[in-house]
């Protein structure tokens, strides 16, 4: 299936909203509800006829977008190179996780057992449905040889509830880099086509308003 370009930015957000949202916990422990439900949600649209439905709208990832604006964006003084070293870990790691079919094979196998969950208990973000989605991370990225390490406030971060947040959104994260991969996306493409990625992500934002 061919993808559009406006497809792979709004993809692209997605990376970008799960990393800010890991940050948020680990600086401050908290985190906007809506926009990390939104990041949950994409984990269960595993059969998407575009990539907009896999976020359900432009809107809920106006998170994502605002911070691809500030990293990509002519204000310098906005750029956060602790987001970009997370985005980059991530785009690593879902390269390794392509090379790995047994590992892909219990992602999916823990995804759709937390999506079982989700509709028993009637929500997405249910400390149960979170719980067992950063346990499927637990034992399969976790176990790989590159790993993410999250700076922050230790106190936050060894919190259970938090460090589960951390882990289902970098699982998240992963999620919208593959789908990135998917509509064409590429980090040397992303050295050459700044501006016209500025462009379609305010195009983007424009349609949140």
């Amino acid at each position: 299936m061919e993808h559009t370009y406006r497809e792979q930015v709004l993809a692209f957000a997605g990376v970008w909203q799960a990393v800010k949202l890991v940050q948020d916990i680990a600086r401050t422990g908290t985190l906007n509800n809506d926009d990390f439900e939104a990041c949950i949600k994409t984990l269960f649209v595993t059969d998407p006829k575009t990539t907009e439905e896999v976020y359900g709208s432009v809107q809920s990832m106006t998170l994502g977008l605002n911070t691809l604006l500030d990293q990509f964006g002519d204000a310098t003084n906005n750029r956060d190179m602790e987001l970009t070293k997370y985005v980059m870990s991530l785009m690593h790691l879902e390269r390794k996780l392509e090379r790995e079919a047994q590992v892909m094979q219990k992602i999916g196998s823990g995804i759709e057992l937390a999506k079982s969950q989700s509709e028993h208990f009637g929500s997405v973000t249910h400390e149960t449905v979170i719980a067992s989605l950063a346990e499927t991370y637990a034992n399969t990225i976790s176990t790989l040889a590159s790993k993410i390490i999250v700076q922050g406030e230790q106190g936050y971060l060894s919190n259970p509830s938090n460090a589960a947040k951390v882990r289902t959104l970098l699982l998240a994260g992963i999620r919208s880099t593959l789908l990135w991969y998917q509509c064409g996306g590429r980090r040397l493409g992303l050295l050459f086509s700044r501006k016209k990625l500025l462009n379609q992500t305010k195009q983007l934002l424009n349609e949140t308003i």
